[in-house]
Formats: C-alpha cells, structure tokens, sequence
C-alpha cells in the first residue's frame, strides 16, 4: 500500500506464487493486481483483485479506508483477476454503488450468481462524469481492449488515467526490471488482436492532460509518458518496432534447427542488424509471439510431421493469426526425409494473415542441412533482407 497523490492510494496486491497467467502465459516474476483507493467527500474504490489475493487486499483496503466507508467501487473490467472481490464488497458495504459499463453490468451475474445486484449498479456510458467532491471522474468508453464491456477513468484533479488492462505488464511490483520487455510480451498476447480499439482509446488519451497512468497490472507510470503511449501506438499500428529479423523453429531431430541457425548466421554475416531466435518446442511461446511483432521479417523453419507441419510450429502460426499477425515479411524453410509438407501448410498459414508477403524460394531440406543446401539459404537470406 502507498499513496499515489495525496488521496489515492494504491491497495493493490503481488501474486508471486502463480505459475501460469489466465492459465497459459509463464510469469516467472509473478503478476500484479492492481486496485486503487480515492479518499475525497466521496470515497471510491478502483477495481478489486483476483480472488487468490482476497485477504491481502482486504486488509490494504480497511487500512486505507481508515475507518470510512466508500460510496462506490468502479469496476473498470470484469475479468477475474481484477473483479474477483466484487460480490464480497457487495456483501461487506450494502450502501455501496457500483459504477461501470453497461456491459459490465450486465456480465455481473455470470460471475457472481448469489449476488443481487438490483439497485447496487450505476451504468455509465462515454462521458458520464462521477463527482467525488474534489476529484470529477469522467468515464471513456473501451470496448475490446480487451473485453466488450471495458472502460477508463480520468481523474480531472489529479490528472490519472486508469487504464483497465491498457499500459500494464507481467511481473509483480516488487520485481524491478525493464517495463517494455514483459509490457510487449503482455501487449501482443493478451490485446495484440485490438489494434484498432486501442488506437481508438489513445485518441481519446491524447486529448486529455495526463500526469500519471494507473493500470490494472504492472508499475504506475508517472513519468516520460511519451515513451510508453509511442509503444503501445506503434504496437496497435502493427508498425515494426525493431530492425532485425526473428528466426523461430521447430525441429525434432535436430536438422532444422541446425539449419536455422546457420541461417542466422548468414543473416547477420550479410548486415541484419540483429537476429532473434526461439525454438519453438522449448522457448516460451508467449516471447516468440511477441518477437514476431516486434520484428518487421520472419523466418519459419520446421519439419514435417503426418502430413502437415510439426505441431509446436503449427501452434506458433495460430497464434499469430490469433493476435492478429500482419504486414511483415516472411520467408520459409521446410524439411522433410520422404514428403516434405510443412512449407505448404506454413505458406498457406502465413497468407491468411493480411499483408504478409512471403519472400524468396521456399528452402526445402531433406533430413539435414548439407552443403549443398547453402546456397538456396543464402538466396533466401538475401531475399529476406531486401
């Protein structure tokens, strides 16, 4: 607990003991779960946290309450991890008002089924204002980034943004490291697919002065706001953040791989400015992901495997096009000991995600990299680069 201005407070919780984010993303450093605390004529709180650090959160908030009562909890997104305490707030302050979308309101019961929430709802839509005394909330609109029912909040007082899930990353508070590393990984895999609802709620930020941003996960953001908003402006354009060329393969035996690291090696012989590489049945599948957007071209390199294309490979692919992969350059390298195949599923992957062009002659192997095979990766090297 710690206060951000001189009335609010931050009473969100670490969690260092989960392994797997929403059940999927490694999270070696743990998450955070956000809440904050408005103390004025009004009291609100901002959003609760996952039921696996209710009691911790509890006892932020009763310190921070400090003996009062607050009028209203505004719930800025209904995923659990940040609406998990909404139906013991409920039960803990029966005056209390919850203010949030209509689509919030109407998601409540699918969560919370004993809960009856008949006259505890304020639905607000775009700027709706709520008055706390000192502090005015206005209310901005957010639907799909990354939920249907999302909204923010700007404090006119203070100048804070509350930005739902925008702005945040993995990692737990008390872990200090870079933010764009694990905020890219977080951006790409859970909103990667919004770009245009994101552009659509930095419109709106843009028109407002803003001093500090307060996400749901991650560090509050306070100064060089530029910084970030040109990140996540950049991510949600699809632009290319990084020169360079990302490398992922999946290899069963060995040959692709070896393979694709001699490619890497060509490629940096002939002047990329940098080579990222994941092998896809080992690396984190969430930073490969990541790294393919980071990066403006892309090699694929896997093997065959019953008639389509190895399956670490063929989860990579689906991915991306889940997220929303596009306008990049990628080239492809397929092996094969008797039916290659796998450059025709990747290729045929790869052109339904809109504005990737493939580059150059497919690279086809068979079983190992021989000598011979050099040259077609030097022409494909070549036309990733160009």
């Amino acid at each position: 607990m710690r206060n951000i201005t001189d009335t609010i407070t931050y009473i969100g919780v670490d969690d260092t003991d989960i392994d797997l984010f929403e059940s999927q993303y490694i999270v070696p450093n743990g998450i955070s779960y956000n809440s904050y605390l408005i103390l004025d004529e009004k009291v609100a709180i901002m959003d609760t946290v996952d039921a696996r650090k209710s009691e911790e959160w509890w006892q932020n908030l009763r310190e921070a309450l400090g003996g009062r009562k607050p009028d209203y909890l505004v719930v800025h997104h209904m995923e659990p991890d940040h609406a998990g305490n909404i139906a013991k707030v409920v039960e803990e302050f029966p005056e209390v008002k919850i203010v949030a979308s209509a689509r919030a309101v109407d998601m409540m019961p699918q969560f919370f089924e004993e809960t009856d929430f008949t006259g505890r709802t304020i639905a607000v839509k775009e700027g709706d204002t709520l008055s706390l005394g000192a502090h005015t909330l206005t209310f901005l609109m957010a639907p799909m980034v990354h939920w249907p029912e999302v909204m923010v909040s700007y404090d006119s007082l203070d100048k804070v943004v509350f930005s739902a899930d925008g702005f945040g990353k993995f990692g737990a508070l008390a872990h200090e490291e870079d933010w764009a590393c694990e905020a890219r990984r977080y951006y790409f895999n859970i909103c990667g697919k919004y770009g245009a609802p994101v552009q659509a709620l930095l419109k709106k930020i843009a028109k407002l002065d803003v001093a500090i941003i307060c996400p749901l996960h991650g560090p509050i953001l306070t100064e060089n706001l530029g910084y970030y908003i040109g990140l996540y402006d950049c991510w949600s354009r699809y632009d290319v953040e990084s020169e360079g060329v990302f490398v992922a393969y999946a290899s069963i035996h060995g040959g692709t791989a070896k393979a694709a690291k001699k490619l890497a090696e060509i490629l940096l012989e002939k002047g990329a400015k940098k080579v990222a590489m994941a092998d896809l049945t080992r690396d984190d599948m969430a930073e490969a992901v990541e790294d393919a957007f980071r990066y403006g071209r892309m090699v694929v390199a896997a093997s065959s495997y019953d008639g389509d294309v190895f399956t670490p490979m063929h989860s990579f692919l689906h991915k991306l096009s889940l997220k929303g992969y596009r306008n990049r350059r990628v080239a492809i390298v397929e092996n094969g000991s008797w039916a290659p195949c796998a450059g025709r599923v990747m290729k045929g992957m790869l052109e339904a995600m809109p504005g990737v062009e493939i580059v150059g002659d497919m690279v086809t192997l068979r079983s190992t990299m021989k000598q011979s095979d050099i040259p077609a990766l030097e022409q494909l090297a070549d036309a990733i680069l160009a």
